[in-house]
């Protein structure tokens, strides 16, 4: 019997990321629940903090009542697992995508320099930022569900910092129900997958071969099947 999927999206971009597999999954029978985080789409105008956060998820998961099954991706996919991993939870699974590196200190920074960087370019980066999704997103419309829910321009600063507080093995060896940890083949962001894996006590690795960092809209049929396959093994 389907019930409810909450998605939560990637840094800068919104829940309109989520169109495609919104559609099948509607189509499928399920509810899903695709909220902004702090600092993104409908909640530009707000501070991103990482308490305030997995207060999103929180109520996004007793919306969506106690079949619920959660989605993230890259930084949807990071809070999500650490929301699980704070205390038991009511969600019957979860699919990590995209997140396979332990955000470190020295790493968040070298990415907060980089950032304050494009920060000064006359548009803040949206440019840059619009012309790198088409570039790796060459589907028109699926570029187009990246950035139309509106693109997250001042939110680097305070999540590359907040995210410091993270330890993803941690969360994923305090987490009982089961695990799915989805990268692409070419995802910069899988280095530590194994370790990951590892540390998971029901996880499962799966890869999305051809995909970049941006699984869920460079191979969206894979992506899309892979979390339907997910959701039918669940009890």
């Amino acid at each position: 019997m389907p019930g409810s999927v909450v998605m939560v999206h990637g840094l800068r971009t919104s829940s309109s990321m989520w169109r495609v597999q919104r559609l099948e999954l509607e189509r499928l029978g399920y509810t899903v629940i695709t909220p902004d985080l702090p600092g993104h789409g409908s909640r530009m105008a707000e501070r991103f903090t990482v308490a305030e956060s997995v207060r999103t998820i929180e109520r996004a998961v007793a919306d969506g009542g106690p079949d619920t099954f959660l989605v993230g991706f890259s930084l949807g996919g990071y809070l999500s697992l650490h929301y699980a991993g704070l205390e038991e939870r009511p969600v019957r699974g979860i699919l990590a995508a995209s997140c396979g590196t332990q955000p470190t200190r020295l790493i968040l920074d070298g990415w907060r320099v980089g950032a304050a960087v494009i920060h000064r370019f006359s548009d803040r980066g949206l440019a840059l930022n619009n012309f790198m999704v088409r570039r790796f997103v060459r589907d028109p419309d699926l570029a187009n569900d990246v950035i139309s829910g509106g693109v997250a321009l001042e939110v680097m600063d305070d999540a590359l910092r907040e995210l410091r507080v993270l330890n993803l093995p941690r969360s994923l060896a305090a987490i009982d129900a089961p695990v799915w940890l989805v990268n692409g083949t070419l995802d910069h962001f899988r280095v530590q997958e194994r370790r990951y894996l590892r540390a998971a006590r029901r996880g499962r690795l799966v890869h999305v071969r051809g995909a970049t960092h941006m699984v869920s809209v460079t191979r969206p049929e894979a992506f899309t099947r892979i979390l339907v396959e997910a959701l039918a093994q669940l009890p």
